[in-house]
């Protein structure tokens, strides 16, 4: 069942995030695909029909707002504005089906979440160990030092941990959590389509030791509604100025 709004209607949330990258709006996107959910992407809205960036700025400076978003992305449903990834997730986890209803179900579906967007900062450092307030070019030595140990001591530090808890389920399907679909494992997916992307041949070795992720990357993909969303040219395709950065020197 979607989520319905105080009269009944099917709600209609709005998403609010940067044009032109995924980011860390996708996680929120492809929970809403797969729920078949009602929502407008912001970022996909021209400006002059009231989206894009200026969209964003009027939510932040929205006067009156005593619980104000710091920074997108920024979910709005009725009249909330829910921030900060996880917490969008969790929030959404109930209505959309995509979370366990027993308190301990979410609150271990949302520590899953915590933690890969966790293992996403990381991968971001990995380009950027600076901060983005220097441009890539001016951090590379600190970069290739900081992907070498990614790559050497992190990467398989967290790809062994979601591995180990996808065994520890103990389910035939490929879930993390129980035998259903959670926005945890549309967030693994995700990241591992990142990785993916970021270093071919790195990842590539590091999931070859790791079965039941590469499956659960497969099945999530494989679904129709994720299928359909990726083949629509809704998805953005990754790029250098996303999160997920491909630079060939660093995968090695």
């Amino acid at each position: 069942m979607i989520a319905r709004d105080a009269t009944g209607d099917l709600m209609t949330y709005e998403l609010f995030y940067w044009p032109g990258i995924q980011g860390r709006a996708e996680f929120v996107r492809l929970a809403l695909e797969e729920a078949g959910a009602r929502y407008l992407d912001m970022a996909a809205v021209p400006e002059a029909q009231g989206g894009g960036v200026p969209a964003i700025l009027r939510v932040l400076g929205t006067s009156g707002v005593r619980r104000p978003p710091f920074a997108p992305p920024i979910l709005r449903a009725g009249r909330q504005l829910i921030a900060q990834t996880p917490n969008i997730l969790l929030f959404l986890g109930g209505p959309l089906k995509l979370a366990p209803r027993d308190e301990p179900g979410r609150l271990w579906t949302h520590q899953l979440a915590l933690t890969i967007l966790d293992f996403y900062v990381e991968i971001f450092d990995t380009h950027h160990p600076l901060g983005d307030g220097y441009a890539y070019e001016e951090q590379k030595a600190e970069a290739k030092r900081r992907t070498r140990y990614f790559l050497a001591v992190r990467l398989p530090k967290f790809l062994g941990y979601f591995e180990r808890v996808l065994e520890l389920n103990g389910s035939r399907r490929p879930w993390m959590v129980g035998a259903r679909l959670s926005y945890a494992d549309l967030s693994m997916a995700q990241v591992i389509a990142g990785l993916k992307y970021a270093f071919p041949s790195a990842s590539a070795r590091t999931l070859r030791r790791r079965p039941r992720l590469r499956a659960l990357h497969q099945a999530v993909f494989d679904r129709p509604r994720i299928a359909r969303y990726a083949a629509s040219g809704r998805r953005l395709d990754f790029n250098n100025e996303d999160l997920f950065r491909h630079y060939p020197e660093l995968d090695r």
